[in-house]
């Protein structure tokens, strides 16, 4: 009995120790697999502190690159350092202000929302999304499911310039699309680091009209490649009275006039002269020849006076 209540007044005088137990975050705040890279603006991090729930939470890095933590005195810069550099700054802090002995800091990153790419234009699905991890020119059309029917010869990557928060600073890249898909050339296939906004133009157009059996518009197929004859087959030919003097209509700038280029469009029928190049927004116009449509419609006339003449005539002797 005597060694019950020395047992049972041991318990009571000295309780068991325990280890300390780390708080936990809630479910919307646990972090995902994401590859380590350095942290930027916006982005959300979650920091634990062992035996320490007062500084345990998800924080979201300011547009100035800081956070800050409950009863420190100052900020800490969180804006490109890896998580393993903030863990340190985290715990010095901490230690140097004497609010927690030997501070064991983990940092892991939620949610990457500093380095968006856009993707716009003549793609199927526009989108932006955050560079996580290697990402490519090519990886970010995939993402937007491919370019549409539409998309022009090129692509226009706009990257920030040495100053990001300075729109006018941004450097234009021109990337082939031909050359991009058909070689191999790891150059064109920029990596990208995320700032970057993609946009796939539409194609421009060629117009033809006139004396032709289907006027309208045409997509230009590239630099050189569409041509008068090849216009001429896409509106499926000419006319029975369209003329063989044809003109382009073509404006050099965006508030210019359209300058009016004459053309011989029998010459390069019959392969005398070279074809001739169309630049997008070219005007194809071919118009009527009005001597030769006279002249069949006289002629017209005469058959047609002839043949009446001739029934009458018929009419009249059978009386």
């Amino acid at each position: 009995m005597r060694i019950l209540l020395v047992l049972t007044f041991s318990a009571v005088a000295f309780p068991q120790l325990r280890p300390a137990v780390m708080p936990e975050i809630s479910s919307s705040t646990l972090p995902l697999n994401l590859p380590v890279q350095k942290i930027g603006p916006n982005d959300l991090i979650s920091v634990s502190v062992y035996d320490a729930p007062e500084f345990t939470r998800a924080v979201r890095v300011g547009p100035d690159g800081q956070i800050r933590l409950p009863m420190l005195k100052s900020k800490i810069t969180a804006q490109d350092v890896l998580p393993a550099d903030l863990e340190t700054a985290i715990a010095e802090s901490l230690a140097g202000e004497e609010l927690v002995v030997e501070p064991f800091v983990t940092v892991t990153v939620i949610e990457y929302a500093s380095r968006p790419i856009s993707v716009t234009g003549e793609v199927r699905r526009p989108l932006t999304f955050q560079a996580v991890g290697p990402v490519t020119l090519l990886d970010a059309i995939a993402r937007a499911q491919g370019l549409t029917f539409e998309a022009g010869s090129e692509i226009l990557v706009s990257r920030p310039g040495p100053d990001p928060s300075d729109p006018a600073g941004r450097q234009i890249q021109r990337i082939s699309i031909k050359e991009l898909m058909e070689t191999s050339n790891p150059d064109l296939n920029l990596k990208l680091a995320g700032g970057e906004e993609i946009r796939i133009p539409e194609r421009g157009r060629v117009y033809v009209v006139g004396n032709v059996h289907k006027p309208g518009s045409f997509p230009v197929q590239g630099a050189a490649e569409t041509t008068v004859l090849k216009l001429l087959a896409m509106s499926e030919g000419l006319m029975p009275f369209a003329s063989k003097q044809a003109y382009i209509y073509r404006q050099e700038n965006a508030t210019g006039p359209k300058t009016e280029i004459p053309i011989e469009l029998r010459k390069i029928m019959d392969r005398k002269t070279a074809d001739i190049p169309l630049r997008t927004n070219d005007i194809l116009y071919i118009p009527d020849n009005t001597g030769r449509r006279t002249a069949v419609t006289a002629l017209e006339k005469i058959l047609s006076f002839g043949s009446t003449a001739g029934a009458t005539a018929l009419v009249y002797r059978g009386r």
